[in-house]
This record gives structure tokens, C-alpha cells and sequence, in this order.
């Protein structure tokens, strides 16, 4: 578990040079470079992520990418049907206190379309213990399990999310409120989800071409860290409380 600190630790610059996402004519922008966590930064601060190529020949190869369009959320987008605030009563939700925990339950090999290589994971818990990447999870109030919960790295008004998963009916989407609210009161700008699924349009996810997302990104990297993600709550509950979010309608 990360331990409470005065904010992330920055580590040694990248020896590598990524290209220019806004020149690239598709989403994969590069092949190649390590997975330290000083290039995932400069990736995340230049507009891409990384995520492992598939197939037999590559694969373990890293690549990194930057999609056009690319998906967000708006913190003020976030769609909350009347179920899913009811759902969020049955959850506790708390920040890094089972990051590898929930890493490990979104890399299960089970899932379809896994991406999380062990590569992946090792580099994403050498971010979370350098203070950058950060767990919200969902705990049930009836037996105190893990419900489900998300995974993501917060960079100034940044969170760039990862992935997600559910053990328990809503447990993820309940992560996803917590994780909104937290941004919001934080003074965060910008929930990047790379790619809009139905799913996620559901929630409220759109979509912005690769030049936005890039103008976006500037404006929130020029802000703070919120303080859910500073280290100041590592490991603690968020105190989140469902009613004070309006529901729409199912």
C-alpha cells in the first residue's frame, strides 16, 4: 500500500524521444522503449499510454498510442441512473488501499481482451509506489470484500484510466462515481478512458479528436494534484456519500 507522503516522487527522466502525436496517421504512434516509469510519464504528459501489441511475434512488445478520436469523461458528464445511486449506498469506497489487488483482478487472464501483460503490471506498481498511479475501489458493505474498482495515474488535473473491473453488480461504476467526485472536488480537469465503449458512452464517456484532447491536457497538467491523489488520503476511505449526487433517470 502506497504510504501517505507530500505528494509523487518524480523519477529519472527517459532516455527516449517520443514522436508527435498531432503528425502521427494513426493511433499506434510508436513501437519500442522501455516501461521505466520515467517514459510512462512522458508519455501520459505528451498524449500517449502504452499498451502491449498482440500476436505471437510482438507479443510483450510495448507500444504507445494516442487515438482519434479519443474518449473522455466530462466530471460534469457523468451519467448516474437512479439504480446505480442506489447501488452506491451497498459500497464503501476508498483510494490505494489494494492497488495490486485491483491491477490483478483487471489482468485476469479470464477476461476477454486482456491487455495487462506482467510487464504492465510491474511497471503500473512502480508508479503507484512512486505516488503517480492509484487504485479507487468499491468494498461491500455487506461482507467488507472488494466489489470491484478501477486503476489510473494522476498527473497535475490529469487521471488517465486504465481499466476497471467488477466481482459485485455496479461495483465498478460505484469506483467510477467515487473517482468523479474525487476529481471534481480536487479541482482536476480532465478523465481520459483512451477509447469510448458503449458501455462507457452509457456513463457519459464522448469522444474528441486527438488535437482537443491535446489542448485539454495542456490546461490540466498546468493544474494541482487533487488531494485524494497528493498522498494526503492514501489508504484511507473517501468518505463518499451517494445522496449528494442527482440521479438520472434510468
Amino acid at each position: 500500500m502506497l504510504e501517505p507522503s507530500t505528494g509523487p516522487i518524480e523519477p529519472p527522466p527517459t532516455s527516449w524521444a517520443f514522436p508527435d502525436p498531432t503528425l502521427a496517421s494513426d493511433e499506434l504512434v510508436a513501437v519500442g522503449a522501455a516501461l521505466d516509469a520515467g517514459t510512462i510519464l512522458t508519455a501520459y504528459r505528451s498524449g500517449l499510454f502504452p499498451m502491449p501489441l498482440a500476436g505471437a511475434q510482438t507479443r510483450g512488445v510495448a507500444a504507445w498510442w494516442s487515438p482519434d478520436p479519443r474518449g473522455i469523461l466530462p466530471l460534469d458528464g457523468l451519467r448516474v441512473s437512479r439504480s446505480l445511486r442506489k447501488s452506491c449506498g451497498h459500497f464503501e469506497v476508498r483510494v490505494n488501499t489494494a492497488f495490486e489487488q485491483v491491477v490483478d483482478a483487471c489482468a485476469d487472464p479470464g477476461r476477454t481482451h486482456g491487455w495487462i501483460s506482467p510487464e504492465i503490471r510491474e511497471a503500473y506498481v512502480a508508479l503507484h509506489r512512486l505516488g503517480w498511479a492509484h487504485s479507487v475501489e468499491a468494498w461491500s458493505g455487506d461482507d467488507g470484500s472488494l466489489g470491484g474498482g478501477l486503476y489510473g495515474v494522476a498527473i497535475g488535473g490529469l487521471f488517465a484510466g486504465e481499466s476497471m473491473f467488477h466481482r459485485r453488480n455496479d461495483a465498478s461504476k460505484v469506483a467510477l462515481v467515487g473517482l468523479v467526485d474525487l476529481l471534481q472536488s480536487g479541482g482536476a480537469r480532465l478523465l481520459d478512458v483512451q477509447w469510448s465503449t458503449p458501455h462507457l458512452a452509457s456513463l457519459g464517456a464522448v469522444e474528441v479528436s486527438r488535437r482537443q484532447y491535446l489542448e485539454l491536457l495542456a490546461e490540466a497538467l498546468a493544474r494541482p494534484l487533487p488531494p485524494a491523489f497528493s498522498g494526503t488520503w492514501a489508504g484511507e476511505s473517501t468518505g463518499y456519500v451517494p445522496e449528494k449526487r442527482s440521479a438520472a433517470s434510468d
